[in-house]
């Protein structure tokens, strides 16, 4: 089991959790689907990252915001992303995030197979843990698979779209098949689901919540039906760790009770291996941490590697290897050192990998050795090349690479561990158990090293609590080498009776209390057995190999093909035969005891071995076997071939003439055989060389078509990752359109419900478009759009329009002119210059606005008013018309005369202000102010006043209130029918 790094958590997270959203084809009507049933205020970020064509400006941004009402920006470089925003990465770039800043980079291919939702979502679970979100929606191939992997392993939450409502499935149902979703909804879905995940105490609160007794008791009993179920024990992993992944379970199925979970768990036997792979999440990739294997390859392994003997074995141990992806990067790092040895001449060293993992689906995935085409960010280019073949799903590691490893399920925390091992790689496994826990595996990896040999661990962990068993290597990249002393033997031995112990985990005191004194006995029996013991295995009644004593390399070796421990595949020529006859028939009916020699090849060639197959006796505490003697011990032994000597006789030895005769006979065809053998192997050599020349030939065909597969499989890549960019971009382009096509529609039905005729003209005053009003001035026709306005024929009485339009149009003046049409009808045509978005000048926009009426009117007005200064100017009596200000509108020619003054003196200022203020009289005043209003007319009203330049006048005033008409204000009119003198004026 391989998980993110607790260094991973250690950042500062944000208050808020951020959600990566990923989508490729198909992917605008998901974030449409999504966003419009997103609330504005969910308290979330989001971070969209599409498929874009790297060339081509996007307008997701500007569709997306038509959607919701948070704001929607293109992401920029070094910006914090802010709850309720919604940031979508920009064209030809890559995006990570460091402490909730948004990073920008230019990627280093323009095209291809590249991965941005991969690389952004795996930087977001390295940046906010548990707190981010991923989501998958529509599009094709594999991204963002791993990137849900990270997260789920950083504790967080993965969604990916329900393939039947994509437009596309490949990247959903990639994520599905690959095991790394939690959950599976429509697009529109989401936004709920992620408001009932933000409930969850690991989005509330900054610190782990406190856990009450109830719910201790509660995660106990899960613990305690998960072992039961399946007989794995998770007590002593880490509470926290596994708290968050059973909480999770726990909102899948709607539980927030812990007992009530327990209590499910029993009903619901499937429920429990959900959970048991819940907490088996294998997140790993190939060569994590590159800088550590760079000091693999360079620092740490050459040194183990020289000096070796050319029949040496290197033995590795790679713990907990969840899919196999570290298994074989140290397999690759360890087969690129052996050819650099051999391209030195120097020896030829053979490599055994032993990878295990408590999670049975993931080893099956690590034996088939095939991962999808993300894993590119993560292997170089050279080493996809030579390490891996390329097909339309992925890689699939090559045979002299997967060769080298053997998987296995095992538990590194109860299982008997590998033994005599060069180097042992177990990473990110241990900072998910407890201390107590971590304490009882480091003397585990002690023991199973050899002298000398090699821990390797990640960048989180260490041996700090028992640094006598390890000296450091490098403390950086956390390699340390066994020691073995006299101080060790206690920490070997307690990692030893902690394999035998009970389901508790105590070991037997017996074994424990051994530890404490030198046994001769034990040792003196232990000695002898190696020097005398011969080579034997432990098996079942069925062959499987339990237990390996002595050198067996000479009579047993690793089977081709899926990895066996039975002893019946694993035996060498000449010995599979009988040990199958033995094995088919049943052991425990046969003789107890069966002794056999038989000729076993070894070496190239034959040499007798001796075989026996013995019942073992009945023992107690023998764990994981029935005590029923049903083992079988195999034991194998040489057998020395016997030194034959020659019979000598005294004298001559007596050979009868027809036996002397019989044997030259047979020495004659001896020889005759060997002569036609020699011809035959001379023949078959010479045919050997033939196929392997072509072999060699074939080979090499076969090395161009692979490399012309792998330029076929590049090219395909790359126009499949430009067909997506180019449907997001047609996706974004449909939604223009169609937005454009409703503006159009809004345009039309606005242009025809106004009365008002227009005509857009382009700069060559050619016609563009028109409006239905448009035709009673021009005689237009559908098919008169695009020709020059010049061809047609306009209802305008006298000169046409076409000079004021080329006018507007070289000086951008806006001109209005009213034009009357042979029917008699009058318009106002304004004429001003076409402006675009972009302040372009495109042409000139004529409209006609029908103002017959108002023409009518306004010569009905002019001829009344014209009447109305006729009548008053005939009348002998001054006259004046105030407004409702007192504000002098006209007055009569007998009132200039009269009063000496002049129509500009007196038209537009108040009648106080008149002259010198000399009519600011106080009856005046008392009659506008006080009387007029509160009546309709005044009469026979009386006003003395000494005038400048007149001298004293007693007037008799009539006053009338003219009541308003419709647009026009209330009028006051003011006569003066009698102006006397009070006395007589003097003569000059």
């Amino acid at each position: 089991m391989d998980e993110v790094p607790a260094a991973a958590t250690t950042v500062p997270l944000a208050a808020f959790p951020i959600v990566g959203i990923g989508a490729s084809a198909g992917g605008l009507e998901a974030f449409e689907a999504f966003f419009r049933a997103c609330p504005a205020d969910t308290g979330m970020a989001f971070v969209l990252v599409p498929h874009l064509d790297p060339g081509h400006e996007s307008l997701l941004t500007e569709i997306l915001q038509r959607t919701t009402a948070m704001p929607v920006v293109q992401a920029l470089d070094q910006v914090t992303v802010a709850a309720d925003h919604v940031y979508i990465i920009p064209p030809n770039r890559e995006m990570s995030i460091l402490h909730g800043v948004l990073q920008l980079s230019l990627p280093e291919l323009a095209r291809g197979m590249r991965m941005p939702i991969d690389a952004f979502l795996r930087s977001l679970a390295e940046d906010q843990a548990e707190r981010a979100i991923g989501i998958i929606l529509s599009g094709t191939a594999t991204d963002g698979t791993l990137g849900l992997r990270a997260i789920l392993g950083a504790g967080g939450v993965c969604m990916v779209q329900e393939p039947a409502t994509a437009k596309y499935d490949g990247m959903p149902q990639s994520a599905i098949n690959a095991g790394y979703v939690t959950h599976i909804l429509p697009a529109e879905k989401m936004p709920a689901m992620l408001l009932e995940v933000a409930r969850q105490s690991a989005f509330r609160l900054a610190l782990p919540p406190v856990r009450t007794e109830k719910a201790v008791s509660g995660m106990n009993q899960i613990l305690l039906q998960l072992r039961s179920s399946t007989g794995h024990d998770f007590s002593l992993y880490k509470k926290s760790t596994i708290g968050r992944r059973i909480e999770r379970r726990m909102a899948q199925q709607g539980i927030e009770d812990m007992a009530v979970y327990a209590r499910f768990l029993k009903d619901n036997p499937s429920e429990t291996q959900k959970l048991f792979k819940e907490l088996l999440i294998n997140v790993t990739s190939f060569f994590r941490d590159p800088n550590a294997f760079i000091a693999l390859k360079d620092t740490i392994l050459p040194p183990m590697l020289a000096g070796k003997p050319a029949s040496y074995v290197f033995r590795v141990w790679v713990a907990g290897c969840a899919s196999g992806e570290e298994a074989y990067s140290i397999a690759i790092v360890l087969l690129e050192l052996l050819d650099e040895i051999k391209a030195k001449h120097e020896q030829e060293l053979s490599v055994q990998i032993y990878a295990t993992d408590l999670d049975d689906d993931a080893i099956a995935v690590a034996r088939v050795g095939h991962y999808p085409p993300n894993i590119a960010q993560d292997v170089t280019p050279e080493r996809l090349h030579r390490f891996f073949t390329k097909d339309e799903a992925g890689y699939k590691v090559k045979k002299d690479i997967r060769d080298l490893v053997v998987f296995a399920v095992q538990s590194v925390i109860k299982d008997p561990p590998f033994t005599k091992l060069d180097l042992l790689s177990c990473r990110n496994l241990m900072i998910y158990l407890e201390p107590e826990q971590q304490n009882r595996l480091i003397p585990t990896f002690h023991y199973a090293l050899k002298p000398g040999g090699v821990l390797f661990l990640s960048a989180s962990e260490s041996i700090t609590s028992q640094p006598e068993l390890f000296s450091a290597l490098d403390r950086k990249w956390k390699f340390y080498r066994a020691v073995h002393s006299g101080t060790s033997t206690a920490a070997q031995t307690t990692s030893y009776a902690s394999w035998t112990a009970d389901s508790h985990g105590n070991a037997p005191r017996e074994v424990m209390n051994k530890a404490k004194e030198i046994n001769f006995d034990d040792l003196t029996r232990r000695v002898l057995l190696q020097s005398y013991a011969p080579a034997s295995v432990v098996t079942d009644l069925k062959g499987n190999i339990l237990y390996v004593y002595g050198d067996t390399g000479r009579f047993l070796r690793p089977a081709p093909g899926q990895a066996t421990l039975n002893v019946v595949e694993m035996a060498r020529e000449g010995l599979q035969l009988d040990l199958r006859k033995i094995f088919l028939n049943d052991p425990a009916q046969s003789t107890p005891t069966l002794n056999r020699e038989v000729s076993v090849k070894t070496n190239g060639g034959f040499s007798t071995v001796s075989f026996s197959v013995r019942r073992m006796p009945t023992q107690q505490g023998v764990a994981g076997v029935e005590a029923n003697g049903n083992l079988l011990l195999v034991s194998f032994q040489d057998v020395a071939e016997p030194i034959k000597h020659p019979r000598r006789r005294r004298g001559k030895t007596a050979i009868e003439p027809a036996e002397q005769q019989h044997v030259e006979q047979l020495e004659r065809e001896l020889a005759y055989a060997r002569e036609s053998q020699q011809a035959s192997t001379e023949e078959q050599q010479a045919f050997n060389e033939e196929l392997k020349s072509t072999n060699e030939e074939l080979q090499s065909a076969n090395e161009e078509l692979q490399s012309s597969n792998e330029e076929l499989e590049t090219s395909k890549e790359e126009l499949q990752s430009l067909n997506e960019e180019i449907v997001t971009v047609n996706s974004e382009l449909n939604a223009k359109i169609e937005q454009l096509s409703d503006m159009q529609n809004d345009m039309k039905n606005l242009l025809d419900s106004i009365n008002t005729g227009t005509i857009f003209l382009d700069r060559h005053l050619i016609i563009r478009r028109y409006t239905p009003a448009a035709v009673k001035v021009y005689r237009l026709i559908a098919s008169d759009v695009g020709r020059p306005l010049a061809d047609i024929k306009s209802a305008i009485e006298g000169d046409d329009l076409l000079v004021d339009l080329q006018t507007v149009h070289d000086t951008l003046i806006p001109i209005e002119r009213e034009v009357r049409t042979t029917d008699g009808l009058w318009y106002l045509a304004r004429m001003q210059p076409y402006r675009t978005l972009d302040n372009v000048i495109a042409g000139v926009v004529l409209t006609f606005t029908e103002v017959t009426a108002f023409k009518l009117a306004s010569d009905e007005v002019r001829r009344a008013h014209g009447l109305a200064e006729g009548i008053i100017n005939t009348v002998s009596e001054p006259l004046i018309v105030l407004d409702k200000a007192l504000q002098v509108v006209s007055a009569s020619r007998s009132f200039y005369q009269h009063f000496q003054v002049t129509a500009t003196e007196t038209v537009g200022r108040k009648i106080y202000d008149l002259g010198n203020g000399q009519w600011n009289i106080p009856t005046l005043r008392q009659l506008l102010e006080d009387l007029l209003p509160q009546r309709q007319a005044l009469d026979g009203y009386v006003v003395e006043h000494d005038f400048p330049g007149l001298g004293p006048r007693r007037m008799v005033l009539n006053a009338r209130r003219i009541a308003p008409t419709p647009g026009n204000t209330e009028s006051i009119l003011l006569a003066m029918v009698a102006v006397v003198a009070i006395e007589p004026l003097e003569k000059p």
